[in-house]
């Protein structure tokens, strides 16, 4: 294992942050694998789960069962980890700009096609090989005027050309789900199904650009660009919600690391025995019909569904009540579907995200993610 340490610029003299990595195998080997934890830095199941897998992996790798290359990055958010504010662990988003961590990261399309119009051919191979390399030359291009684009920068430049990228994220109270792309899907259902997800829903096109969609879609844009004669599949990718944010106990990081496990032995990355991937498929859906339910009025939140629960059209999941104006919003479903997650505080806000229920019918379009 080698254990990386890249700055990130200095936001002001006197300070500096740093991005830790952890590398198995050999640079270069296929599957190359990254998987990193806490991008929104108050949710912190991911990284138990990654500090398990790096136990797992120094095991691994002092016994030559990698096969591929895998980069671990815990902490990727540093910057968030120092944001607390009168005992209060926020780092969702940048203080300074107020950006979320997890929205624009992107490549720039038109010079990723100005660089490979000339050069791809008829060999696909040859043409994987041709535009990994201009993602990594796209990106050293890449001007950084500030700590969190360093942040994007490094954070891009360990996966850029990566065969499998996994995000690990939580919700507020929640169970585990998983948020992919139609692209990545047919490569990430094993994972699905070794995590037992319940919930999995798909956009290829989901606005904001957060980090998971990042790269596969990329790779999708160049198909659709160049043909898929000239541009063959490389990458999957996908963020894994490890429950909520409370969930930081060994047992279910037991589960998940061993899942994530497996799914590595089964994409051929480690050397390990590995169970049957299991039988039952697992459901996935569009993420345009996720039903978000919000408040319209601040007041005590009561809820009335636990996160995993199937709701039925006109439910009620959970009131919002003005103690003082004796008011009662009644907040419920419009759909049947499985309420996948729920807010963690009991102090609504007017138009406050309560609840988010995954259904069959499609009722969003345009910007699909959460604030």
């Amino acid at each position: 294992m080698e254990h990386k340490k890249t700055p990130l610029i200095s936001p002001v003299p006197g300070t500096e942050r740093v991005i830790h990595s952890f590398h198995f195998g050999h640079s270069g080997a296929e599957p190359k694998v990254y998987i990193q934890s806490s991008l929104h830095a108050d949710e912190l199941p991911g990284m138990l789960v990654v500090w398990k897998l790096k136990q797992i992996l120094m095991r691994l790798e002092a016994e030559n069962r990698i096969r591929g290359e895998i980069i671990l990055v815990p902490v990727a958010n540093p910057i968030g980890q120092n944001q607390h504010l009168m005992d209060v662990h926020l780092g969702r988003y940048d203080m300074e700009t107020g950006q979320n961590f997890n929205r624009g990261y992107m490549v720039s399309m038109d010079r990723l096609i100005e660089k490979l119009e000339p050069v791809l051919d008829d060999d696909t191979e040859l043409n994987r090989i041709k535009i990994k390399q201009a993602l990594r030359d796209t990106l050293d291009d890449m001007p950084v005027k500030t700590e969190l684009q360093s942040l994007q920068k490094i954070l891009q430049t360990f996966c850029c050309d990566a065969n499998v990228i996994l995000d690990l994220h939580c919700d507020f109270e929640a169970i585990t789900h998983i948020y992919s792309t139609h692209y990545s899907w047919p490569k990430i259902e094993p994972l699905a199904r070794y995590l037992r997800s319940p919930v999995n829903m798909l956009a290829d096109d989901t606005g904001g650009s957060p980090f998971d969609s990042c790269f596969d879609m990329t790779w999708k844009r160049l198909q659709d660009h160049f043909g898929r004669d000239k541009v063959p599949f490389n990458c999957c990718a996908a963020t894994l919600e490890l429950k909520g944010q409370a969930d930081v106990c060994h047992q279910y990081a037991d589960d998940d690391a061993l899942a994530i496990l497996n799914f590595l032995g089964h994409q051929g990355a480690v050397n390990v025995d590995i169970p049957p991937i299991p039988v039952e498929s697992a459901v996935s859906g569009d993420l345009d019909a996720v039903e978000p339910l919000t408040s319209s009025m601040g007041g005590m939140v009561v809820l009335h569904v636990l996160p995993g629960e199937k709701v039925a059209a006109n439910q009620v999941v959970a009131e919002i009540i003005d103690p003082i104006e004796d008011k009662i919003e009644v907040i419920r479903a419009t759909q049947p579907g499985i309420v996948f997650s729920r807010t963690n505080r009991r102090m609504a806000t007017a138009g406050m995200l309560i609840a988010h229920i995954s259904g069959s019918k499609k009722i969003r379009s345009g910007y699909l993610l959460a604030p």
